[in-house]
């Protein structure tokens, strides 16, 4: 059926017996698509009906629909007209694995950070009653995302606004019995019903002249609500609570959203849904089949069959819980990221001392420096991109009060098919500004666990940023030595060029290095930046380059030329690092070598700066 869909107004003039087997083929689409370029899976598989509903009952793109994170969207791009662009899910120059303003008039609002889709519903419902227009906005998010204070904030105003909002939130961390089922799909409907609202209404009323009997009647229908729902704290914020109901059923979703956008008022839908849902699979095991690479859907994800060289977040994970069993002062932070960030072994082994604070940024940094007041040693496993989340809070609450926490930034430098969303181009630029603030950017693996050790002997804050994935192999061993705090390395004397490198970009620059008979520097500490190493390398060297997986501008580079400056020393610089861009999703390596980070773009950007010095 999906080939004569092209948009919702295709859907919108089926029957509704029909939609089911429209969920199903949609279902199948994003399983055969999925399988072949890899991407979110079970979270996907979890709103197919949804999101039917959703474009079947509103008219999108005139009501507008914001997809929290946006992870979950690949339905919503099958049904928008992009089902046959799918084959390109998160390849280089393909579709974009969340919803992009500039890539389609149904995403109506880019995301890929979560907790935001409120806020952004909220803005656009008012700016339609500002503008006389008559649409809904209606705000798809996750229970995760809800534990965000962003979200409540969000919820906070928009509970004292008349306009069309409509938040459905989609549970899928809950399970709904047939019995229980059945009864909320009644009750919902009830109350989205107009004879509900209006009776709730003319009752108030005829109350308020008694408020003694109001009181009494409002209490009577919290308690009664209570009983049969959740609780009712979304009331207290001003909407309409309805729910929860099935999200698989469509049944059950459209009478109920086709009751809402009868509603006046902030409206709040909960629906249940079930991760990989119509996927056994992806049922039973949703946390690994999240966000899988390629596999076969009907034999399922394998181990591969050579043990893969250890990420960097396997010998991260290794590292906290050697370090926590020398020292009982660790702690162990992560804001919703246990696999992600390798916390899994941790979370076994020391489970009074591994703390999942939720998707909620802001309260893990600030949530770390209140422990390091009292003075446990806390350790913050974050992304490089969900640490720009909390950086108030980074400078306010723990680099001002220069508190000893260690930040574990994993995804530092582009992350591939994910894109721009979750980059970690940023991270150098905006930590070394800070006082107090170290940043520390190990080449491989042993030099990750040895930073590692030395950020946690601090007695200041320290950040230490490694990439995605594996590094060059090299055996990361199994001790908690230290090395000296902002001291650089030289791996290869050379005689006129002297390229510094920050963090793994040391491979390729050996690499090019025996091409241009070039000194290598292994500068490891992005701050505090090893002075005397950078000007003992211009007073011997006439050109110098600086090489980083991050921005250019403030970053190492900046640094490099900010101390040459402050010393006097006027020697030509060529600093790379990623531009002046958002890197869009693609193969990393493929990314890398057009920004021209590999070991033949950095030699031809050096060949091209200097040609008659190399």
């Amino acid at each position: 059926m999906l080939e004569s869909i092209h948009s919702p107004a295709d859907l919108r003039k089926l029957p509704r017996a029909d939609l089911p087997r429209v969920a199903a083929d949609v279902r199948q689409c994003v399983l055969d698509n999925v399988s072949k370029t890899g991407g979110h899976l079970s979270s996907n598989l979890g709103t197919v009906e949804l999101t039917v509903a959703l474009h079947y009952v509103f008219n999108t793109p005139e009501d507008r629909i914001v997809w929290d994170v946006g992870h979950q969207t690949y339905p919503h791009k099958i049904l928008t007209g992009r089902r046959e662009r799918m084959p390109s899910l998160r390849q280089l120059g393909g579709l974009s694995g969340f919803p992009r303003r500039d890539e389609s008039e149904y995403d109506t609002f880019g995301t890929a950070h979560s907790s935001t889709s409120i806020s952004a519903a909220l803005g656009m419902a008012i700016a339609a009653r500002q503008k006389g227009e008559s649409r809904h906005a209606i705000a798809v998010i996750g229970d995760g995302a809800m534990t965000a204070g962003m979200a409540f904030e969000a919820m906070n105003n928009a509970g004292i606004e008349d306009c069309k909002l409509l938040v459905i939130l989609n549970d899928n961390d809950m399970s709904i019995s047939p019995p229980v089922g059945a009864l909320n799909r009644y009750l919902a409907q009830l109350m989205s019903g107009r004879f509900y609202s209006t009776a709730k209404n003319m009752g108030k009323n005829v109350l308020k002249s008694a408020p003694p009997l109001f009181e009494l009647a409002k209490r009577f229908e919290q308690h009664a609500k209570g009983m049969v729902v959740p609780a009712t704290m979304f009331e207290q914020f001003g909407f309409n609570y309805i729910g929860p109901i099935d999200g698989h059923d469509l049944d059950s979703l459209i009478p109920t959203l086709e009751n809402i956008k009868q509603l006046k008022g902030p409206q709040f839908l909960h629906v249940i849904t079930k991760k990989g849902q119509g996927y056994k699979l992806a049922e039973d095991d949703p946390v690994n089949y999240h966000g899988p690479g390629k596999f076969d859907p009907k034999v399922g994800l394998v181990p591969a069959a050579t043990a893969p060289k250890p990420a960097f977040m396997h010998i991260f994970g290794q590292w906290l819980c050697d370090m926590a069993a020398q020292d009982t002062r660790l702690v162990g932070i992560t804001p919703a990221m246990r696999e992600g960030s390798g916390m899994v072994e941790f979370h076994k082994r020391f489970p009074d001392r591994y703390y999942d604070v939720g998707i909620a940024e802001q309260h893990a940094v600030t949530f770390a420096a209140g422990l390091a007041c009292e003075g446990l040693k806390p350790v913050v496993a974050i992304y490089s991109t969900f640490l720009q989340r909390g950086y108030d809070q980074l400078i306010h609450d723990v680099a001002l009060q220069n508190l000893p926490v260690v930040f574990a930034l994993d995804r530092a430098g582009l992350v591939g098919a994910d894109g721009a969303t979750h980059a970690g181009a940023y991270d150098i630029a905006f930590l070394r500004c800070i006082p107090n603030m170290s940043v520390a950017c190990p080449s491989d693996e042993r030099e990750c666990r040895l930073l590692l050790s030395t950020a946690y002997a601090q007695n200041h804050p320290v950040a230490v940023r490694y990439p995605r994935g594996a590094g060059v192999g090299v055996e990361a061993g199994h001790g908690l030595d230290t090395l000296e705090l902002g001291k650089a390395e030289i791996r290869r004397e050379g005689k006129d060029l002297c390229i510094l490198a920050f963090g793994t970009l040391l491979y390729p620059a050996l690499q090019v290095a025996e091409k241009l008979n070039a000194t290598v520097v292994n500068m490891r500490w992005a701050k505090p930046l090893d002075i005397d190493m950078v000007l003992r390398m211009a007073a011997r060297h006439h050109h110098l380059v600086t090489l980083e997986d991050a921005c250019v501008m403030g970053g190492a580079g900046s640094a490099v030329c900010e101390t040459l400056q402050s010393a006097g020393v006027l020697k030509p610089v060529l600093s790379l690092g990623l531009s002046d861009e958002f890197i869009e999703h693609g193969d990393p390596a493929k990314l890398m070598a057009l920004q021209g980070l590999d070991a033949v773009g950095i030699e031809a950007s050096i060949r091209k700066k200097w040609p008659s010095a190399v």
